[in-house]
């Protein structure tokens, strides 16, 4: 009886492994299968969203659809613009190139001599936005120092505003960068949900954040190129400013030798010597 028992066990034991054997064999086939077909791990039987880690970086830059393509590429335009002003104004705002020492110190003493054509001579063969400050003023001087000095004045702002106006260039990148991101991102999260009110809310909660992370691609482009671009115009503006500043002191330098002698200039009055009291 007890040997009869446990050949019935036995059998029982082999059959409960070949069971499990084929199990093992089975499951994996129906779980990859399940999702496509419907089965118990997807019940409304929509595709399965692809892995957001396989995809490529142009994949992740280009997947907002035709507005965020559009979109992508006006940034990477701007991001170029945006490089080549960098680099432009790096180059040209020095120092050394717009307010060339030795020519102000030449011209200040032909100015002392009174050699007016040679210091215009001199201004003209070393062209600088210094050198055109410095001719307007000469060319004033007959006009006595009102004259000049509004010269001066003028030909400072107009160079200050042929600076300025590359640069602006920047600040309008900076400004608008975020902005045409922000739209490619309110345009993708539009669509997104409007694919969820299409399904009737049977769409998963990946395929509702696939949507919304492919439409804030457009954002973060515009925040990259934002952020430098608006760093360099501040710095850049400071740089401006501080060369205007010492234009003009180099420009009144330049004219202090002779500023006394031209007729219009200023004399200060002697203070009036208060009467004694009584």
């Amino acid at each position: 009886m007890q040997r009869k028992h446990n050949k019935v066990w036995m059998k029982a034991n082999r059959q409960q492994i070949g069971l499990a054997f084929l199990a093992t064999l089975i499951t994996p086939n129906a779980m990859a299968q399940a999702p496509a077909e419907g089965g118990p791990g997807n019940p409304t039987g929509l595709a399965k969203p692809s892995d957001a880690s396989d995809d490529t970086v142009f994949e992740i830059i280009f997947s907002g659809g035709p507005l965020g393509v559009a979109i992508m590429i006006a940034l990477i335009l701007m991001s170029i613009l945006a490089v080549y002003l960098i680099i432009d104004q790096w180059l040209t705002l020095k120092r050394k190139d717009l307010l060339p020492a030795d020519l102000n110190e030449n011209v200040r003493q032909l100015l002392a001599q009174g050699k007016l054509k040679d210091a215009d001579q001199a201004c003209r063969n070393q062209p600088c936005p210094l050198s055109y400050v410095l001719a307007s003023g000469i060319a004033e001087i007959e006009y006595g120092w009102p004259a000049v000095e509004k010269s001066l004045e003028d030909a400072l702002a107009e160079q200050a505003a042929r600076m300025y106006r590359k640069l602006e260039y920047l600040s309008v990148i900076g400004n608008l960068a975020p902005m045409l991101g922000l739209l490619g991102t309110v345009a993708g999260m539009i669509l997104a949900f409007r694919e969820v009110a299409l399904s009737q809310g049977t769409a998963g909660a990946g395929q509702l954040a696939s949507g919304i992370y492919s439409a804030l691609i457009t954002t973060v482009a515009g925040l990259l190129i934002a952020i430098p671009a608006l760093g360099a115009f501040a710095v850049f503006r400071n740089r401006i400013d501080e060369i205007m500043s010492e234009m003009a002191t180099a420009a009144q330098q330049a004219f202090g030798s002779i500023r006394r002698r031209l007729p219009g200039t200023a004399v200060p009055r002697p203070t009036a010597v208060p009467p004694p009291r009584g």
